[in-house]
């Protein structure tokens, strides 16, 4: 009998957030692993939701978006980075930002096009690459040194390029390191993609949450050539609605709906009625945002540095990563199911890169939790480091 997974996934197994989630339970660990929120979204929004489905608007919604969401969409984009989208032709509303990064690729990648990836790289990239018969290309972000933060090697990127380049897929703020990609940094990547032609898809899913620079939207360095893409779930605390976005210009933003139309159609309406006046927020709710954030990651930092782990303070997300240095373990595998079974789960990054080799050193804990929660994992590191 023929084997009934394709060559494409095969090897990508179960996601290492599904694998240190089901330890998480197994041990009765804290799940300092997979990022999402243990709080809930705010309540003008979960209203929202609710209002809507009591008013009836639970059939089908627009392919593209509900008109609402779409036009609340264009007037934060202008408000906030002074970008201009079409509301009918230039926004594409999806399942979450995950699927308008498959979307994306499958829209404007053919069989044996070229994407460079950043690693490490959130897992769903490489397997929606593969899945649409498309080529990998890494680049390596390494981590800090003493004079730079996460940073990558120029003459590596650009060697990256060629004629076969179809895109390049951008995450900032950065998923796993917490890095915020510098202007100067994305200035060259749009400079390399002008040269040679390349659709740059930019993940911004966590632009409100920076502690250290700006956020700049690639959009604004290359309006011609950009997928933005962002959701509602890192912003709002609403993970599980799977609410996400691709803006572009027209051309590019038909490449993701002709996908798109054929793998979620649409969105659940009620949620996309409540998205539209969540990202209609004042500016005040970003700040206290930030700044709740901010919060959790100085605790958490404190904490890691305390039991003795080195940690690189994130520039934005709401994750941090520690080096294993000191802990008498050079596997982060190793690491984390030992650190699992003394009460507090983390995710191995090596699992986000092509060469695991390269993200052995060090582990990624994510705060987005209750100050509670923060507080009961101290309590169990500080007992670990004591052992």
């Amino acid at each position: 009998m023929r084997a009934p997974l394709t060559r494409r996934l095969a090897g990508f197994g179960t996601t290492i957030f599904t694998e240190m989630t089901r330890l998480a339970q197994e041990h009765g660990a804290i799940n300092l692993a997979q990022g999402f929120p243990d709080f809930d979204g705010p309540d003008f929004v979960k209203d929202a939701a609710k209002a809507a489905i009591d008013a009836g608007q639970n059939q089908y919604a627009r392919m593209t978006g509900l008109p609402a969401l779409n036009q609340a969409l264009a007037r934060r984009y202008q408000h906030h980075y002074g970008l201009s989208f079409d509301t009918d032709r230039e926004i594409v509303v999806t399942s979450g930002c995950t699927e308008a990064i498959f979307a994306a690729i499958a829209g404007i990648c053919d069989v044996g096009d070229e994407v460079i990836l950043f690693q490490p790289y959130y897992d769903s990239y490489r397997a929606s690459v593969c899945m649409a018969g498309a080529i990998p290309k890494v680049v390596t972000l390494w981590p800090p040194d003493g004079t730079q933060g996460w940073h990558f090697d120029a003459q590596q990127l650009e060697r990256a390029f060629s004629e076969r380049t179809r895109a390049i897929l951008l995450n900032s703020p950065h998923n796993p390191t917490g890095k915020v990609f510098t202007r100067q940094e994305l200035e060259l990547i749009a400079q390399l993609c002008r040269k040679y032609n390349v659709i740059c898809i930019s993940d911004e899913v966590y632009e409100h949450l920076v502690y250290t620079g700006v956020h700049i939207p690639m959009a604004t360095l290359l309006p011609e050539l950009t997928i933005t893409l962002s959701s509602l779930g890192k912003s709002f605390s609403l993970t599980g609605w799977k609410v996400g976005w691709a803006c572009a210009p027209a051309p590019l933003a038909a490449a993701v709906r002709s996908a798109h139309q054929f793998i979620t159609f649409a969105t659940a309406t009620p949620f996309q009625v409540a998205a539209a006046v969540a990202v209609a927020a004042p500016d005040d709710f970003f700040v206290q945002l930030q700044r709740e954030y901010r919060e959790r990651r100085d605790y958490l930092t404190g904490v890691l540095q305390e039991v003795g782990l080195e940690v690189w303070e994130p520039e934005g997300t709401y994750f941090t990563c520690a080096s294993l240095r000191g802990t008498g373990y050079t596997d982060d595998f190793a690491f984390a199911k030992h650190l699992i079974a003394h009460g507090v789960a983390t995710i191995p990054p090596s699992a986000f890169y092509e060469q695991p080799e390269l993200g052995r050193g060090y582990v990624r804990f994510a705060f987005c939790k209750r100050r509670e929660t923060l507080e009961a994992a101290a309590e169990r590191l500080r007992a670990w480091r004591k052992l």
